[in-house]
């Protein structure tokens, strides 16, 4: 195939890019070596140092590019009065001046669109954001709705190098320019060359960004408005999570201001997740997301591990937040018994009744346990002090008996100071005090299930990963602890912090009380919520998205996204993993695939239980074979993650655990729990009536394993297969 006669003269320009993004750079660096960052000078001049110096290191890092190609495309506008001006869109003969204002633009003009805006010494745009209005016709405009377009330019990039050319035509252009390759009215798919060839590049173990070639579809999501919920459905391969993330990044770029400020966070499901994407967001310029398990939200406590079963599921339900008050309640009671306690040589008291209307009034003051403290002191301090035959103020009584063993035991009884670590552990390490949180709440078994003997040490306690929205609650029912402030000193770290934007990704398996840990971080209830009712396998696996949004911020109508194109998975993978789909959720159809090409799953059944493992030893070597220097998965039970490493070391192939090394090397033995997000060249799925038994929605966490290989899938069993993949 002969090169595409603009190849040199496009390579030139990417060349004088790069050369003016180097410029660009340089010119950062000389800034930062001026901004002298000294002790000298006014607090004031000391404060706009940081500044400066602060910002011109983000400019750096934005400016970094490492291997990402920094241009992918250009965009030719059509001509005045050219046929193909019909139907525009946005992109209606404006162009941006790189910062997201519109400027007035000729007709005709063309514009090449990058990964970041690119200036020239004269300060002309030389690349313009892909995030930039200008830009949104070079990933939505059709056949139908060219969007002012007459030509569409994807460019073939590795590193500085443009390979090839692929162009798309509209309108008149078509036959004008005389150039191969049109855009026909029903088109749906933008630079299928381009789509196509990033699709089988191997994957790297982290997720990369797909800025070069997003969708129609997905640019629709990405630049949705910012404020209230918006919910996006997707099926595996939509690429559901890397429009999230890129949607973060537009959010940032079009919004700078409010939302540098308040921040912006995103929520994987676990750190194999956020080890997996952690790249997208700095490849886009954006580094300063915060990638974040729910655990990452609540300081000072241990966390590792899962709860199963019932402990798990009652965990996870709204009425645990009763539970949680109510433990928190009843640890604000009145003295027993009237206490009485020497000074000097008469006897202060303060009697039940009296300790019982100070308890109340606190109740009555205080929306949060730890802010009523100081009251109590107070109030049980006037009380002494009134029950003496001289005029003590309370302040002198409090100076001397505020030590005493007796009148500390006395406030401790009443009212104690409480971190969340020290509520759950005395609340789960006492049936009583869980009867009496649950009761007319939980049912008994619910009840037992809490239970789990105390540590001696609170401090060295591990919670799991199920009583983090617990933790949560007790936090926001508890307040921060009463403490010394001085002048100027910043709120209390203990409140949490809110964020402008929230993306929560694979959302269909959250619970209630993991919901309203995320709603408590909204600061305005904008987010962004991602994930795939077909894919929920959890505790809480929900049935439809009603189900989430009732537990998410409601200041505005909540809005509906569905991303319907399937681009990871070839069509032969995504046939078999449609049959568990029908009897996992018959409501649901699969995403459309967009490669029909592929080769087709291998069944590999193992004669006896012992075979199994070298089954999935040859089984292994067959696919890595087969993908040179792609990776490869083995998705197995939690039951066997054991049994199949051991055999893979048996045999001699080198491999990572899931749990300990990330994607990181080319063979990964992955629990199902955990593979969710994640994509492979190829993935050995173990023994599947297993999955089905284990796990809470087995078949469902099946489908999951079986839509992860963007070109290679085997099934390796022994035992019967389930119904569904049954021939």
């Amino acid at each position: 195939m002969s090169a595409h006669p603009d190849l040199e003269a496009e390579q030139a320009y990417i060349d004088r890019a790069y050369a003016c993004l180097e410029a660009t750079r340089a010119a950062a660096s000389r800034m930062t070596s001026m901004v002298e960052v000294g002790r000298g000078g006014t607090e004031q001049a000391r404060f706009e140092r940081d500044v400066i110096w602060d910002t011109m290191l983000h400019r750096l890092a934005q400016l970094q590019l490492g291997d990402a190609a920094l241009c992918f495309g250009r965009i030719d506008r059509a001509p005045e009065g050219s046929g193909s001006s019909v139907g525009n869109g946005s992109g209606n003969g404006h162009h941006s001046d790189g910062d997201g204002h519109h400027t007035d633009g000729d007709a005709g003009a063309s514009y090449y669109i990058g990964r970041i805006a690119v200036a020239d010494a004269d300060q002309e745009p030389v690349i313009v954001d892909w995030r930039a209005p200008v830009a949104e016709p070079f990933y939505r405009a059709t056949g139908r709705q060219p969007m002012g377009l007459a030509r569409r330019r994807h460019f073939a990039v590795r590193g500085r190098t443009l390979l090839g050319i692929e162009d798309e035509l509209f309108g008149d252009a078509v036959a004008s320019l005389g150039l191969e390759g049109t855009a026909g009215p029903d088109t749906a798919i933008s630079g299928y060359g381009a789509l196509i060839s990033a699709l089988e590049t191997s994957r790297t173990g982290k997720l990369g960004d797909i800025v070069a070639t997003i969708q129609g579809e997905q640019d629709e999501i990405i630049r949705s408005e910012l404020p209230g919920v918006l919910v996006v459905q997707g099926g595996p391969g939509t690429g559901k999570t890397v429009v999230a993330l890129h949607r973060a990044a537009y959010l940032l770029y079009t919004h700078r201001f409010p939302l540098e400020g308040q921040g912006v966070l995103v929520i994987g499901p676990n750190r194999l997740f956020l080890g997996y994407v952690e790249q997208v967001l700095p490849s886009l310029g954006e580094a300063g997301v915060e990638l974040a398990v729910l655990a990452d939200l609540i300081p000072d406590a241990h966390v590792r591990g899962y709860d199963t079963g019932l402990t798990a599921r009652v965990k996870g339900d709204l009425r645990m937040a009763q539970v949680v008050a109510r433990a928190v309640r009843d640890r604000q009671r009145p003295l027993r018994d009237d206490l009485s306690v020497g000074y000097g040589l008469q006897r202060l008291r303060v009697t039940a009744e009296q300790s019982r209307h100070i308890v109340d009034e606190a109740r009555r003051r205080y929306r949060r346990h730890n802010a009523g403290r100081r009251f109590v002191e107070s109030e049980f301090f006037a009380a002494l002090a009134r029950s003496s035959r001289d005029d003590l103020a309370p302040s002198e009584v409090r100076e001397r008996l505020r030590r005493a063993p007796d009148v500390r035991e006395a406030l401790e009884w009443m009212w104690p100071v409480l971190t969340p670590a020290q509520l759950l552990h005395d609340l789960f390490g006492a049936r009583a005090l869980l009867r009496n949180a649950g009761r007319g709440v939980l049912a008994d078994d619910e009840v037992a299930a809490l239970y789990r003997p105390r540590h001696h040490d609170v401090g060295e306690v591990v919670f799991t990963n199920d009583d983090v929205p617990l933790l949560d609650e007790a936090r926001a029912v508890l307040g921060p602890r009463p403490k010394r402030k001085r002048p100027g000193e910043p709120a209390d770290d203990d409140e949490p912090r809110t964020y402008g934007h929230i993306v929560v990704d694979e959302a269909q398996d959250l619970s209630p009380m993991q919901l309203r840990v995320i709603s408590r971080r909204s600061l305005n209830g904008s987010m962004t919520v991602v994930g795939d009712i077909a894919q929920a396998t959890g505790q809480w696996a929900h049935a439809n998205w009603q189900e989430i949004l009732e537990h998410l911020p409601a200041k505005r109508p909540a809005r509906r996204a569905e991303l319907t194109i399937g681009y990871r998975l070839p069509a032969p993978n995504m046939a078999l993993a449609a049959r568990v789909l029908r009897v996992a959720a018959p409501d649901l159809a699969p995403p459309v695939s967009i490669r029909d090409d592929g080769t087709p799953p291998r069944i590999l059944g193992a004669a006896t239980a012992d075979d199994l493992g070298p089954v999935i030893v040859d089984a292994v070597r067959d696919e890595l074979d087969a993908i040179g220097f792609g990776n490869v998965a083995v998705i197995c039970p939690s039951s066997l993650v054991e049994p199949v490493s051991g055999a893979l070391t048996d045999a001699g192939i080198e491999h990572g655990r899931a749990t300990r090394h990330g994607l990181d090397a080319q063979v990964t033995v992955v629990p199902v729990g955990l593979v969710k997000g994640l994509e492979l060249d190829a993935s050995v799925v173990v023994e599947p009536a297993a999955i089905v038994d284990e796990e809470a929605q087995g078949l469902r966490a099946l489908y999951v394993a079986l839509t992860r290989a963007t070109k290679r899938l085997a099934l390796v069993h022994h035992r019967p297969l389930p119904e569904a993949l049954q021939e």
